[in-house]
């Protein structure tokens, strides 16, 4: 059989701090039955040494091609320039202040050889070194959203799928959400891969995480609304389940102060998200960058 082939896209913006290791990190991935045709950058509005670290994996990495944005339009903006340029069939994006454990590509990409799967995901992993209230309640979150996912996948971080459109919707900043119900329309599979492990930071302030959640919840409201779609991490049931698994693993009174101090954030977060999205008409298609996840001594 022949090998699955996947072109890969990395969108940045001011990542000089992370693209290094997360090329490196590409570079390093033990392929086995898979292989990587190209990596394509793509850097919108890019004000540091992004373009000069690109530039300089570029001699000595042929795969890497550079796309240059003069103005930052949006991440789906820069993920259908991605999909325009891409020349294999699978295609896989990657989010530049991640780093990707080896075998991410091989687990994402290899479920492909069943025609059934259209869609795959990788696993989160905060990576933070400090343990602050924050960067607490947003490992609890990503704990649930893998908990969530185990049972009704949820992509997020790095995702794979199928070259089967030609274009995202411009109308959120959560494209793997805009992609989910693109691919589970034409009747493909979506598949969570928890061995797919990428690491990544977590805001480590309390006003850096309602800034991240608030985006994502606005991003959400706009998925649900515009496409009739809603991930399973936002459902309440769903959430209930993940939360009473994680009380009878750690029945201590620590949980659930955890938990009363992560939902009280998450629901500040999607009250802003909310007034957002219905009252200001913003959207978060351009996000603020939130400083505490890009600092990698955090």
């Amino acid at each position: 059989m022949k090998k699955p082939t996947c072109s890969i896209g990395i969108c940045v913006y001011n990542e000089e701090k992370n693209i290094g290791v997360l090329l490196d990190s590409l570079f390093s991935q033990r392929l086995k039955s898979v292989r990587i045709e190209e990596i394509i950058v793509i850097a919108s509005g890019t004000t540091d040494r992004t373009v000069k670290i690109v530039n300089q994996y570029m001699k000595r990495h042929k795969r890497i091609t550079l796309m240059k944005e003069r103005k930052r339009q949006g991440k789906a903006s820069a993920v259908n320039k991605f999909i325009e340029r891409s020349t294999s069939d699978i295609l896989v994006l990657v989010g530049g202040d991640l780093i990707l454990t080896p075998t991410v590509i091989q687990e994402l990409v290899g479920k492909f050889r069943s025609p059934e799967v259209g869609m795959t995901g990788a696993r989160p992993v905060p990576v933070n070194r400090t343990n602050t209230l924050a960067t607490r309640a947003a490992r609890l979150l990503w704990d649930l959203h893998h908990r969530i996912s185990l049972e009704s996948p949820k992509m997020g971080e790095v995702i794979a799928f199928r070259k089967i459109f030609k274009r995202i919707p411009l109308l959120s900043s959560v494209d793997e959400a805009n992609i989910e119900p693109l691919i589970r329309g034409q009747g493909y599979r979506i598949v969570y891969v928890p061995r797919a492990e990428v690491h990544n930071k977590a805001p480590s302030t309390i006003s850096d995480f309602i800034r991240q959640r608030r985006r994502i919840y606005n991003g959400h409201l706009a998925v649900k609304h515009e496409q009739s779609y809603e991930v399973s991490t936002y459902r309440i049931r769903s959430i209930l389940t993940a939360l009473m698994a994680v009380i009878r693993e750690n029945p201590r009174i620590s949980t659930f102060f955890l938990i009363a101090v992560t939902a009280s954030l998450e629901g500040t977060s999607r009250t802003l998200g909310w007034w957002d999205y219905r009252i200001s008409k913003k959207r978060h298609t351009v996000w603020e960058v939130v400083a505490s996840t890009k600092n990698p001594g955090d």
